[in-house]
């Protein structure tokens, strides 16, 4: 019986957009053993991708009121389910996989949490990238995007930062987990940012560290010293988080390295890099410590582009001593869903699957 519970739970994860592939091995199952309870998983298979309160869901599934609230929020805390607070009511949602229940798994992850990850990333990323849309966006670093390329909104870090009201920088779970299985990063580890549209939303978070505007900005400047890439959610408007990305951590970046997988099915970018072949003094540093994916190579004279490989994050500009180095806006562009909802709907459709019964 409570192997069942899992197996529906499992079923309705890879029901949703996102999808969970199942393994031969079970290991999916292992892992959410690792996160849920029995009782847990049952409600899980009864929420919704959107915001409900506690009397909607009791009405909705026929449960009783009576110790709801208390299970919503420990599932929440738990990282199963996402939650907020407005004004005095509170609502509750269920997470995908990814991104959802895997990166909020910081807390209670362990070697064997890890351990299992790292058996069950491969199937799950060889199913997740093959369909469209992306699930992430490359976000440029700003200053390197020229006067003459007219940058969208939603391709702008400073965007996203000046229409939040609250910021919290957490540890990245997949650094924490590379850690653990011994691949220690030499980069640093509390990058992942948070944002949200409510002032002081953050303030009661048992993770992470509360951060203002200014050292959010400051938190993205450290992060683009460091060599990592900016990435967000593949939408135009909603997007909740920054990622601060390296090649030998990020699974995203991961399924174009390890997995083989085409850039272009991994992440969308809005901008390719060029070198300049006659500036270049190919002294190597755009190739040896910038690039996160692979995307430069060395030429007779001077270093050149991967087009199909570059995510046009810009790292290869900020390093580059010669100056010759540049951003060029995509002229085939592929603009992200409009909001988090159009993208389950794409994703879904792309995947063949209703997720009617979860909306």
């Amino acid at each position: 019986m409570t192997d069942d519970v899992y197996k529906r739970l499992a079923k309705v994860l890879d029901t949703l957009p996102n999808g969970f592939p199942s393994t031969e091995s079970g290991v999916e199952i292992k892992l959410l053993k690792k996160i849920f309870l029995p009782e847990q998983a049952d409600l899980f298979c009864e929420m919704r991708l959107t915001f409900e309160t506690v009397e909607e869901v009791a009405a909705r599934t026929g449960r009783s009121l009576e110790g709801l609230k208390e299970m919503l929020l420990n599932m929440s805390k738990s990282g199963q389910l996402f939650t907020i607070k407005l004004g005095d009511t509170r609502y509750f949602k269920m997470l995908p996989w990814v991104f959802g229940i895997y990166e909020f798994q910081s807390a209670r992850l362990d070697r064997e949490f890890a351990e299992l990850n790292k058996v069950y990333a491969p199937v799950y990323g060889k199913q997740f990238f093959s369909k469209m849309p992306q699930l992430m966006q490359t976000l440029p670093i700003e200053e390197n995007i020229s006067d003459r390329e007219e940058a969208l909104p939603y391709e702008k870090l400073s965007s996203m930062i000046e229409n939040g009201q609250s910021f919290l920088v957490n540890d990245c779970i997949c650094k924490k987990e590379k850690g653990i299985l011994g691949e220690p990063c030499d980069r640093p580890v509390q990058v992942c940012l948070a944002i949200a549209p409510i002032p002081g939303i953050f303030d009661n978070s048992p993770e992470g560290r509360v951060l203002s505007r200014k050292e959010a900005y400051e938190l993205l400047k450290m992060t683009e010293e460091k060599g990592l890439v900016h990435m967000t959610s593949n939408v135009q408007n909603g997007s909740f988080y920054i990622c601060n990305c390296c090649k030998c951590c990020c699974g995203v970046l991961g399924a174009i390295n390890k997995l083989g997988i085409p850039a272009a099915e991994v992440v969308n970018s809005h901008y390719y890099a060029e070198i300049d072949q006659d500036r270049c003094v190919s002294c190597g540093l755009c190739f040896d410590e910038r690039c996160q994916v692979g995307a430069i190579e060395e030429g007779e004279e001077a270093y050149r582009i991967i087009r199909e490989r570059c995510i046009g994050c810009g790292l290869c500009i900020s390093a580059c001593p010669a100056e010759a180095v540049r951003l060029v806006h995509k002229e085939k562009r592929l603009a992200p869903p409009f909001t988090e909802e159009a993208w389950f709907h794409e994703r879904a459709k792309a995947r063949g699957v209703d997720f009617s019964a979860y909306k």
